[in-house]
């Protein structure tokens, strides 16, 4: 009788053991749904990039565009760092659950994600060593103009290209194409001009010029998997963000106000 009443003990500790680790289980497969993973190109200041004074940590405006919008809809943000190029396969094979990495929302791009309404308009910057004689867009007839790879500056380059000869030289992240234009194997450079500029101020010998007409303007956007319940989600909290003048704030803080 004894052994009966043992047996019945360890089978109802077994079933309780198994029930536990079975809620601990949903419980934790729960929480991974509120961590969001956000891929980005850590190579893009002001808009992503490496702080080494914070140990490595990736900080910029789209790191607290995204983990403002994520709070607010009681989501955890995981950024994962990668190069420019694999951002929409990203979000194609799972890997992430959206991109923030200063990204255009060109036709091309939209036949593989969806977009987020513009975030941000900036202009293209021509970059050049201080007496390469570039002044204007005409002047890269025959250079070596250098972009980096997948992005909407490659885009442009190959735009100009049709009037412009050139030759056009990518690459996977920005200081690259910036070690290229100080070792002289490239004649210029199309970035961003919020990025460029950062990178101005800590190489004197280097200058530049933005591409004023209103038809060159990029804007930035979040991509999203295609059909993500996430886009329309993070778009109503992008207009409140607008509205309530949340949005100008982090410019200002990341761009000194310039737009």
């Amino acid at each position: 009788m004894k052994k009966v009443i043992i047996l019945l003990a360890v089978a109802m500790m077994s079933v309780g053991m198994l029930a536990a680790c079975s809620s601990s289980e949903n419980t934790s497969k729960a929480a991974d749904k509120k961590v969001l993973v956000m891929a980005t190109s850590a190579d893009y200041p002001p808009f992503e990039y490496v702080d080494t004074n914070q140990g490595g940590k990736i900080v910029g405006f789209d790191i607290d565009l995204a983990n403002a919008i994520a709070t607010k809809l009681g989501y955890k943000l995981k950024v994962k760092d990668m190069d420019f190029s694999g951002l929409i396969e990203s979000l194609k094979s799972g890997q992430a659950d959206l991109v923030l990495a200063g990204m255009t929302p060109t036709p091309k791009r939209k036949q593989n994600v969806d977009f987020s309404d513009i975030y941000y308009t900036a202009k293209y910057m021509i970059i050049s060593k201080k007496g390469s004689g570039i002044n204007t867009v005409q002047d890269l007839k025959g250079k070596t103009v250098g972009v980096q790879l997948g992005s909407i500056q490659e885009t442009k380059a190959k735009d100009l290209n049709k009037t412009i000869p050139m030759k056009i030289e990518d690459r996977n992240r920005i200081p690259d194409l910036i070690e290229e234009l100080k070792a002289g194997r490239f004649d210029a450079a199309i970035i961003e001009d919020s990025v460029a500029k950062g990178f101005l101020e800590k190489n004197k010998q280097l200058t530049g010029f933005t591409i004023s007409d209103k038809a060159d303007e990029a804007g930035s956007a979040i991509a999203f998997p295609k059909n993500s319940s996430l886009t329309a989600k993070f778009n109503d909290e992008l207009k409140k963000m607008k509205e309530d003048g949340e949005l100008q704030k982090l410019i200002v803080k990341w761009f000194g106000g310039m737009k």
